[in-house]
């Protein structure tokens, strides 16, 4: 029984190690340019999703905290409801999304456009 359980944890590394090498296949420009941001970024690395990605997205925004990036996570729909005023004009976002369609996000992006403030988009589509 024990082989057993050895063997799913074998299978289930090598899907996650095909999947971590797709992606970096599909790498190019556009994460220059993420890391340009947030490298330039004079604010805070604002990060915001909704359900497993806002789950991700808080883990995100800790991560960036720990190593000396300011950050933390805004969920949507709090900002939505009276917290988006903590999105200043000096600040990034990294809004992640698995449909690229969350209408928590949508609804925030306005905000973010009139504003001017540097968008970094991560999604599935």
């Amino acid at each position: 029984m024990n082989n057993d359980y050895i063997a799913i944890a074998k299978n289930t590394l090598e899907i996650e190690a095909a999947m971590l090498r797709e992606a970096m296949e599909r790498l190019d420009g556009e994460i220059i340019r993420a890391v340009e941001i947030i490298l330039s970024c004079k604010g805070k690395l604002i990060v915001t999703g909704v359900g497993k990605s806002g789950l991700i997205g808080a883990k995100i925004a800790a991560t960036f905290a720990s190593t000396g990036t300011p950050s933390f996570f805004l969920h949507p729909t709090e900002a939505l409801h009276g917290d988006l005023g903590m999105i200043g004009k000096e600040d990034a976002v990294l809004a992640i999304s698995y449909s690229g369609e969350s209408e928590e996000l949508s609804s925030i992006l306005p905000h973010i456009k009139r504003f001017d403030i540097p968008l970094i988009g991560m999604t599935r589509n």
